[in-house]
């Protein structure tokens, strides 16, 4: 059989994989907060964890991706 020639190696679809967590992880911390009532205020969407800490993990993950795409696999070097 011949060994497909894949454009990421392992260690790429690992960190892809690994950065969609995370970015979902971040997208599950936003959300939330809303009123039960349509013209209630709820203050619980200025919480912490809503505008610095969701943003930053999804920013992470984002960035993760980009590593993810660009690093070079080591048996993709070897191999070459």
């Amino acid at each position: 059989m011949a060994k497909k020639d894949f454009a990421f190696g392992k260690e790429n679809f690992i960190l892809i994989i690994a950065s969609i967590a995370v970015i979902a992880i971040g997208f599950v911390l936003m959300s939330g907060g809303g009123s039960q009532e349509p013209t209630g205020f709820n203050p619980e969407i200025f919480s912490t964890r809503r505008i610095v800490v969701a943003p930053v993990v999804t920013v992470v993950g984002f960035i993760l991706m980009i590593f993810g795409i660009l690093k070079n696999s080591k048996s993709r070097e070897l191999a070459e």
